[in-house]
Formats: C-alpha cells, structure tokens, sequence
C-alpha cells in the first residue's frame, strides 16, 4: 500500500462560507478501503457493501481520528484518515447528523448517491493520519 500522510493544522471546517467554496470533510477507513482508493486515483470512495447502506464523512478530524484509531485498527490492523474537498452546492441537500455526541458530526449519504458523491469532490483525496 502507497499511503504517505499529508500534515494539516485545522481540526474543524465548521464555518459558513460561499457556496462556490468546496467543504473539507475527513474519512475515516481501514486498508481495504484505502486500497481500494488508491486504485482510484485518490479520486473516489468505493461503493458501499450490500449491508451498508450509508455513507458516512464526517466534519472533523478529531472525529475521523477517533473512529480511525478505535474502530478501524482493532477490526482490521490499521486505519486511516483521509481528507478531500466536496462542493458545497452538492453537499448542501444533505443534513447534518449528530451521531452520538455534539462533537460526532457527519453526513449520512444514501449509498446509491456515492456516485455522485464522488463526481462532487475537487481534487484528491489525501491521506492525513494513519495508526497505528
């Protein structure tokens, strides 16, 4: 697996902003999913499995570090955080979800909305954390 992890300083993209500006949203997966990325291009999530029927970025990297380092690496070995720009005129027919806490903010994108999903996002997706 070729991941090499990109540093940046904002924990949180919560601020309103234009429309025309993309929203920076953070994933958090474990190396299946990245490979699967990977084979992308860093350009797209890969679809959903058959009991998986949502989507889920979330708004913060404190939030995708967490579910990265808890979930993804005792389940699989390892996880990641990823990093990628969706526009915002897409994204904003979508409600935001508390998902057990003020601070676990994420979409929940119906899985057949992935492909467009995907179509909505600028530029790649990055790699951000990795654990362990």
């Amino acid at each position: 697996m070729r991941c090499s992890v990109v540093p940046y300083t904002r924990q949180a993209n919560l601020a309103m902003s234009s429309n025309q500006d993309p929203l920076t949203l953070w994933r958090p997966v474990g190396p299946k999913e990245l490979e699967l990325i990977e084979q992308s291009g860093m350009r797209a999530f890969p679809p959903r499995l058959p009991d998986q029927p949502i989507f889920y970025p979330v708004l913060t990297e404190d939030y995708a570090v967490k579910i990265a380092r808890d979930w993804n690496v005792p389940a699989s070995g390892a996880g990641f955080v990823t990093r990628f720009a969706v526009k915002r005129s897409y994204i904003e027919k979508y409600d935001v979800q508390e998902a057990g806490g003020r601070s676990h903010l994420e979409y929940w994108i119906p899985a057949e909305d992935l492909d467009a999903f995907n179509a909505a996002i600028v530029g790649v997706i990055e790699v951000v954390r990795r654990f362990p």
